[in-house]
């Protein structure tokens, strides 16, 4: 593998997801430029084009529910499942053929995870999914003259809730190494949310905070809801599309620098 190109940041929310990348190569003391990849999707039977945001739903459809020509996409002409606007707004037509919620399956205990089970109530002569299964839009955008840009060979932060078990952010792995990305690192969305709350405050959050203060930061989205605690003293809420994080993060100081830690980490809850 060459040097990456890009960082590639994906949020993969219960409802949303989003993709953005910045250039690799950072310089010292200059601010990244962070840009919002734009996923060309079906937007409509046979209509592609270009979303900032990627609805976390897949819609199976049955032999006379769509023709087979309406789900073709320009890097795969005979696809068979409708991933993104689409398939929501289909979906919502035949809620049985509709997987949604992916990554909240990936935590239920309940349930193998590895089995196609969904659409969960959907026909059985349905070719259903696995959580960890359910475009490679990327590479059909980015990399058509450079094989160095394609997506498996970028560094890759993929978020997660902070209330993933371990076996969750395992399968979070398996899936992005199905999806042909094996460089990637998991980091928890309250987390995320927080280093975003740093960076859009600049220098300006060292005068927010001082050793032994206390933070919470609450990621309520449409699906989850995650806390983790950071010890600061300025609460910071990130509202996703489909999952709520919280996350504790406790600041002490060591040779005149803040040192930033988690400290503690709700449960996984469920929104309805």
């Amino acid at each position: 593998m060459s040097d990456p190109v890009y960082i590639i940041g994906i949020d993969l929310g219960t409802t949303n997801s989003i993709v953005a990348y910045t250039d690799a190569d950072i310089q010292k003391g200059k601010k990244p430029q962070i840009n919002i990849f734009e996923i060309p999707q079906l937007v409509d039977a046979g209509v592609v084009e270009k979303r900032n945001i990627l609805p976390s739903f897949i819609f199976v459809p049955g032999e006379y529910d769509v023709s087979k020509e309406s789900l073709s996409l320009p890097w795969e002409e005979d696809s068979r499942l409708a991933v993104g606007e689409f398939a929501r707004d289909r979906g919502e037509e035949i809620p049985q053929h509709l997987i949604s919620s992916a990554k909240s399956w990936l935590c239920s205990t309940t349930i193998d995870r590895n089995k196609p089970i969904l659409p969960w109530e959907g026909p059985k002569e349905l070719s259903k999914l696995s959580p960890v299964e359910a475009c490679d839009a990327w590479n059909h955008t980015m990399a058509l003259e450079d094989e160095n840009l394609k997506m498996e060979n970028q560094d890759i932060l993929l978020t997660v809730p902070a209330s993933f078990d371990a076996v969750a952010r395992e399968l979070s792995v398996k899936a992005a190494q199905m999806a042909g990305l094996p460089h990637v690192t998991l980091l928890e969305e309250p987390q995320a949310a927080f280093y975003a709350w740093i960076e859009a405050s600049g220098d300006k959050w060292r005068e927010d905070v001082s050793k032994g203060d206390l933070i919470l930061v609450c990621d309520v989205g449409g699906g989850t809801s995650d806390f983790s605690l950071i010890r600061v003293s300025e609460d910071v809420c990130d509202v996703g599309g489909g999952t709520s994080d919280f996350s504790l993060i406790r600041v002490s100081e060591e040779e005149g620098e803040l040192v930033l830690e988690r400290i503690a980490v709700g449960d996984h809850l469920l929104m309805g």
